[in-house]
Order: C-alpha cells, then sequence, then structure tokens
C-alpha cells in the first residue's frame, strides 16, 4: 500500500514555470513505475509523463520538450517541472505509483 500526496500547484502565467512534488509513503517506491496524469473541467483524464524504474521517461505529446518529470528514491519523491506553461496545461494533476496508487491531485493554472 502506497499513500501519494501532492504540492506545488499554484497560479502562473502562460510561459511561467511551476514544480510539482509527490511524495509517497507507506511503501519504498523504488520500484514502482511513477506518473503525472492531468484532468481539466470537462475533459478525460489523460497521461502527462511516466519514469519507469531505469530513468526511462515518456511524455505526452503535448508536453514533450516543457515538462520533465524525475524521481528521487532515497527521498520517495517523485518531482514534475513544469516550463513554458500555456492556459491549456490548466488541470488538476495527480501522481500515480504502477497507475494503481493516486494521490488527491493539485491544480494548476495558467492564466493571464
Amino acid at each position: 500500500q502506497v499513500q501519494l500526496v501532492e504540492s506545488g500547484g499554484g497560479l502562473v502565467q502562460p510561459g511561467g514555470s511551476l514544480r510539482l512534488s509527490c511524495a509517497a509513503s507507506g511503501s519504498d517506491m523504488s520500484s514502482y513505475n511513477m506518473a503525472w496524469y492531468r484532468q481539466a473541467p470537462g475533459k478525460q483524464r489523460e497521461s502527462v509523463a511516466r519514469i519507469y524504474g531505469g530513468g526511462i521517461t515518456n511524455y505526452a505529446e503535448s508536453v514533450r520538450g516543457r515538462f520533465t518529470i524525475s524521481r528521487d528514491n532515497a527521498k520517495n519523491m517523485v518531482y514534475l517541472q513544469m516550463n513554458s506553461l500555456k492556459p491549456e496545461d490548466t488541470a488538476v494533476y495527480y501522481c500515480t505509483a504502477n497507475s494503481r496508487y493516486w494521490g488527491q491531485g493539485t491544480q494548476v493554472t495558467v492564466s493571464s
């Protein structure tokens, strides 16, 4: 069993940056595939970025080149660095472990 808590969301202007954090507890996350999803109002939840145990990453086309996912297994933390933010990035962002355990989400709003 893994508990996940996201943080770091907020209001930012287009072109700005935010760094989201996901803190895991209850189990060593080093063996888990970690990912960030997001869901905007009226839209389906979508995968944003994934990171596997060996450090391999994968990104949605819409965020590739702007977002970076990373992990610190020693700290049981996963991060999502978001740069060059666009209004269409506005959503609730969720952290997941193996697509089985989910956090409550953190709101990201990109608006001028």
